[in-house]
């Protein structure tokens, strides 16, 4: 531990980091539409150093000004995940005050990365829950004066505003976010009226599964039938391209997403991640 430094990673690390996130089972990583490694070059990326050889390494940066979300921290076996994460956690806490401060916030899908956060103070204030839909035949959804369309990298403008208002600052995506979740996308529509876009969905797959990664609709068209279209639009064109199932996320205490879901025949799986958050405040 002695020897051990910890410092911000650059992309000079990028095999070492590589070697280490490859041969290292224990390591948590966020869903995300990047991969950890192109967060290099990114503030708040740390590197635990010893010797010649990367050991450990957190990443949590700001896609969102303000909010960070842990995307990366493994640790080589000789290192506890405690003893790891403290290291690079007061480091990460030190720099992000110095930048302002911002809410840290991490999806846990392991349960030893639970307890590590629960010692450094993370609270669970929700989790996200996972639902399933399967084909079964039903009558199509539309909303009057909605139209449903296909979406285009000219629609993104609209799109990261409409999302923001949407989903706040948590759980907000970048327009460069949305732009990489456009292009590996399967299927994505916008629903719009004669202001503009009101609604969208991103959805991926494989073999016969897909996901809905996305659905928004704007605030002031909630309950208006707008996810309703786009979600039978979704399922007609499921249908018509061999998809017989389609899975969905959501945050445990989004009621109005729950009860669209339901009505469109989604059941909850019972696989459930908690979402840890601690609020690093700015030096004074």
């Amino acid at each position: 531990m002695i020897n051990a430094q910890v410092r911000p990673a650059d992309l000079k690390d990028h095999q070492r980091l590589s070697n280490l996130i490859f041969f290292e089972t224990r390591s948590h990583r966020h869903l995300d539409w990047r991969s950890p490694l192109e967060w290099l070059g990114n503030d708040f990326f740390w590197a635990m150093e010893e010797g010649s050889q990367i050991t450990a390494a957190l990443a949590c940066p700001e896609e969102i000004k303000g909010i960070a979300w842990v995307r990366l921290f493994v640790h080589t076996g000789y290192w506890s995940a405690e003893n790891a994460w403290t290291l690079l956690w007061d480091a990460a806490k030190h720099d992000i005050a110095r930048a302002g401060g911002a809410k840290v916030a991490a999806i846990v899908q392991y349960s030893w990365f639970e307890k590590v956060l629960e010692a450094s103070g993370f609270e669970n204030r929700q989790s996200i829950v996972m639902l399933e839909w399967q084909y079964q035949p039903r009558a199509s959804f539309e909303a009057p004066g909605i139209r449903i369309r296909k979406m285009t990298e000219a629609d993104l403008s609209q799109v990261t505003v409409m999302d923001r208002e949407a989903f706040g600052l948590l759980w907000h995506n970048s327009q460069d976010t949305l732009s990489r979740a456009l292009s590996q996308s399967l299927f994505s529509t916008v629903a719009e009226d004669a202001s503009g876009i009101v609604g969208y969905e991103i959805t991926t797959g494989s073999g016969i599964r897909a996901h809905l990664a996305r659905l928004a609709v704007h605030p002031t068209m909630q309950g208006r039938g707008v996810g309703r279209a786009l979600l039978g639009n979704l399922f007609d064109t499921l249908v018509q391209n061999g998809y017989s199932k389609l899975s969905v996320n959501t945050q445990s205490d989004n009621n109005t997403s729950l009860k669209l879901y339901k009505k469109m025949g989604f059941v909850r799986t019972g696989e459930a991640y908690p979402v840890y958050t601690f609020d690093v405040p700015a030096y004074s």
